[in-house]
């Protein structure tokens, strides 16, 4: 039986490296990227401490004072008072994305996308070392971009990805399933992909720290405590056991828009100008898919940042602006109004196909 040979290739700190690579004198700095502004002058920090913005990333000595992603930019200059904030750039880092997963594509043509900043390498039918493999993609990748990433080669996509986040920033990690009890069971559990937050803290209460306690624990408690589909799951994931295919094809199941308030409101006619601008935007990605969707929700987050979705099912799937917009001020109408609102979001899911016919549908709204 043909060995499988997987590779997840991570790309250390894009956005951030992006950025370095046009502002070489910040480089060594703690810097984070987020936000609309930047902290280069008083009144650009003052105003990104002001904002709601977030952390999309940060460089290596940001993190080492604890700046995450998805932290709040005030809670980031608390940690770092000296950490510099630049605006997030989507087209540099797009175009960053195509060239390093060209680069890869000349060594390997099967490739899975996962995101703008990490695919999946299928290498087993490609000839050669593995180490030579990847010390080849890192010299084409870092050639095409002037970025470093880490790669981590092991027999799966599950145990690929932890693999690859072992030896940051510019490293490779072999992992073989010889090497599961000594070097993946002492890791925290939370390092498997699909064992969030709420898991791994569910995980602690019962005693489970690391994924080798995982592997241990009686399949009756995991059932009791998760279901008996992602009890079955966990225990697969904590023995390294992921039978999972690439998929070369990555198809999203659902296009979606949201937007945060710059001050919470329960304004009427303001979260109903919102609706329409969000299914604008929905109808126009939707459009350049040729897709539409059977499915359309909302997404509230009031004040006290509670969560509250509501979706509608359509006989016929739709990608017209106004009937998104009509169908999400209905879902919209089926949720609370009695907090202010923080966040504001529509989804169009049950994607499929859409009737050419229909393709000229107006997208304008009021």
């Amino acid at each position: 039986m043909k060995r499988r040979r997987i590779a997840h290739l991570d790309m250390d700190a894009f956005f951030a490296s992006v950025e370095l690579l046009r502002r070489p004198e910040l480089k060594g700095l703690p810097v984070a990227i987020g936000g609309r502004g930047d902290s280069l002058t008083p009144a650009g920090r003052a105003a990104l401490i002001a904002s709601r913005g977030v952390v999309s990333t940060s460089t290596y000595p940001a993190r080492a004072f604890g700046v995450r992603s998805g932290m709040a930019l005030r809670r980031a200059f608390e940690l770092c008072p000296s950490l510099i904030v630049l605006p997030v750039d989507f087209d540099a880092y797009r175009d960053m994305s195509r060239r390093f997963k060209a680069a890869v594509r000349e060594v390997a043509e099967r490739i899975e996308d996962w995101g703008i900043d990490e695919i999946y390498i299928d290498l087993s039918d490609v000839p050669g070392d593995d180490l030579e493999l990847a010390a080849e993609i890192k010299r084409r990748v870092l050639a095409a971009t002037g970025l470093t990433c880490s790669i981590g080669i092991a027999p799966n996509k599950l145990l690929a990805k932890i693999a690859s986040d072992m030896d940051k920033p510019d490293g490779v990690t072999l992992i073989g399933e010889e090497d599961i009890a000594t070097r993946i069971w002492p890791l925290p559990a939370r390092v498997i992909n699909g064992i969030g937050p709420k898991a791994a803290a569910r995980l602690a209460e019962l005693g489970i720290e690391s994924i080798g306690e995982l592997a241990a624990a009686p399949p009756a408690l995991l059932m009791r405590h998760f279901g008996p589909h992602y009890a079955a799951w966990l225990l697969d994931a904590a023995h390294g056991r992921d039978e999972r295919p690439l998929t070369m094809e990555h198809e999203p199941k659902s296009r979606s828009r949201e937007t945060t308030f710059p001050h919470d409101t329960r304004d009427g006619l303001t979260l109903y100008s919102v609706i329409a601008k969000l299914s604008r935007q929905v109808a126009a990605d939707l459009a350049a898919r040729g897709l539409a969707g059977r499915s359309i929700g909302i997404k509230v987050k009031y004040d006290n940042f509670t969560i509250h979705t509501r979706d509608h099912r359509l006989s016929q799937a739709t990608g017209d602006a106004q009937k998104i917009r009509d169908t999400a001020v209905h879902c919209l109408q089926r949720v609370p109004i009695d907090r202010k609102i923080r966040l504001l979001g529509v989804k169009v899911s049950d994607l499929e196909e859409a009737d050419p016919l229909a393709r000229g549908e107006n997208l304008s709204l009021f």
